[in-house]
């Protein structure tokens, strides 16, 4: 009876999915809804996803982290590493038939830098003037050297729209975005349902085998996966590390993972409000301790089926930005008993805030367990997602749980969550020697170079933790045998390019 019940009450919520058994093409299930379809103003995760085949951009990354062409055929820096010159193809239209070119993306870039409603801003900050000097030459002129620009330029604040399109919608061109990827907008249901037709004058049309994209919001796991089992969907972007199994004894079925950029942390308030001033907010050697307490292994292996990855840093162990010489610590609960002494403290007591997803509630609880047989008293506050960014803005909160998606350039990895002006620097740490180095990686194209400076900077936010890494991610797509072509890469996003569907 229970798993009656159980089955009707999925295919309940398969049935208020929406999902179309007869739409033709390629069906995605997403785990939420994005926001704005328009990339001055997005920031969901899924909406990448969906802007993957909707939008292309300036460039693009491999599955090796590689930047590699895409609306620019080649880019060169100058020697001072103030001007950044792109070569743009000829062959590129819009979805609504206008040209694309240099002027097109001058004009992109520059609603970017300045419009009233972008969120690019921050990120094209090093840009001080940006020139079309014929149709195919896009030259940017930077106010300092700035190695992560091309990272920027590979995701939202590089996509390119169509300067009619914005001229006639303006700040509303969400509702139609008008861009020159694989795929045109068609329509979109919200909270249920984006679908997305094949463009037939795409500039790359051989790769492209499909005749429609539509994605399916349903945030429930186990009903993307019932429909993925269903056949009515043929790709789901995250399948849950406890579904693993059932997807690989499942012979209609198949799975591709990647070590994703994608990580989560334990961010820790050291100086937003009163609640920093707590024994956890005020004292490095307390933070030792707790770290000290944790085993990020167990968590692993308790909580994501051994799947993910333990890491400590922003960067995943064996990553070119990794510094190997600070690798995951072991748990030594009489280190940590020790260290909470010296720091003149028998237990010391603190809220973590968890999303209340099952798995961070589950990782929190761990956590608790954990931390408890080394002198700390943790009480787990979950609450939903919204709440949980809203209290942690605002600085109500000691210790959080959150996931960071990545990015191609270790600058967005981690100068977000703790440089002094870092955009989601919730904590409020600040350390100007930390941002000095920050800034010098910032200068350099040099690899070598940057790693050594990373690594500098990495012993100092390993040393008075701030942000204490747990894992990173295993990005787990489960899709019909009958896909062919999919190429995972390690930003999660899922790229049309390529992919076929057998009959």
């Amino acid at each position: 009876m229970r798993n009656a019940a159980r089955g009707a009450a999925l295919a309940a919520l398969l049935l208020a999915a929406g999902v179309d058994v007869q739409a033709a093409g390629l069906r995605i299930g997403l785990q939420s809804d994005p926001d704005a379809l328009d990339p001055a103003t997005g920031t969901s995760f899924t909406g990448r996803i969906v802007f993957a085949a909707l939008c292309d951009k300036l460039i693009d990354i491999d599955e090796k982290i590689e930047f590699v062409p895409q609306l620019a055929r080649s880019w060169a820096w100058s020697p001072d590493g103030l001007t950044l010159t792109f070569r743009l193809r000829d062959d590129v239209v819009f979805h609504d038939g206008e040209r694309f070119d240099a002027q097109a993306a001058k004009i992109n870039l520059e609603r970017y830098r300045n419009a009233a409603e972008s969120r690019r801003k921050a990120e094209l900050k090093p840009v001080a003037a940006i020139e079309a000097t014929d149709a195919t030459t896009l030259i940017l002129r930077l106010s300092e050297p700035s190695a992560p620009l091309l990272a920027v330029l590979a995701d939202r604040a590089g996509m390119m729209m169509s300067p009619k399109a914005l001229a006639e919608a303006g700040p509303r061109i969400a509702a139609n975005p008008v861009c020159s990827g694989p795929f045109k907008f068609a329509r979109r249901v919200p909270l249920e349902r984006i679908v997305l037709d094949r463009f037939d004058r795409y500039w790359n049309a051989a790769a492209v085998h499909v005749d429609s994209v539509t994605f399916t919001m349903i945030p429930d796991n186990s009903v993307r996966l019932v429909n993925l089992r269903a056949g009515q969907l043929d790709l789901v972007e995250r399948i849950a590390p406890s579904d693993v199994k059932t997807v690989r004894s499942d012979a209609r079925l198949k799975l591709a993972t990647v070590t994703g950029l994608a990580y989560q942390s334990i961010l820790i308030n050291v100086g937003h409000g009163e609640k920093a001033a707590g024994p956890l907010g005020r004292s490095a050697k307390v933070r030792e301790a707790f770290e000290a307490a944790l085993d990020r292994g167990i968590i692993n292996q308790v909580v994501l089926e051994g799947i993910f990855t333990p890491s400590n840093q922003a960067e995943a162990p064996g990553a070119r930005f990794f510094n190997a010489s600070r690798p995951v610590p072991p748990r030594d609960v009489a280190r940590a008993k020790a260290l909470l002494k010296e720091a003149g403290f028998g237990r010391v007591a603190f809220t973590l805030r968890v999303v209340n997803s099952p798995a961070d509630a589950q990782v929190g609880e761990v956590i608790q367990s954990m931390a408890a047989e080394a002198g700390f008293d943790i009480k787990v506050e979950a609450t939903e997602a919204g709440t949980f960014v809203a209290a942690t803005e605002r600085g109500d909160f000691e210790a959080a749980i959150g996931i960071w998606s990545g990015r191609a350039d270790p600058d967005g990895n981690i100068t977000i969550w703790i440089q002094c002006d870092g955009a989601v620097n919730r904590g409020r740490y600040c350390n100007r020697e930390l941002d000095g180095l920050f800034r010098d990686a910032r200068r350099v194209n040099d690899v070598a170079a940057r790693q050594a400076l990373y690594r500098r900077a990495s012993q100092i936010y390993l040393d008075e933790r701030p942000l204490l890494g747990l894992y990173h991610y295993t990005w787990i797509w489960g899709m019909s045998e009958r896909i062919t072509g999919f190429v995972p890469h390690p930003d999660g996003l899922i790229r049309p390019q390529g992919l076929s569907i057998r009959n």
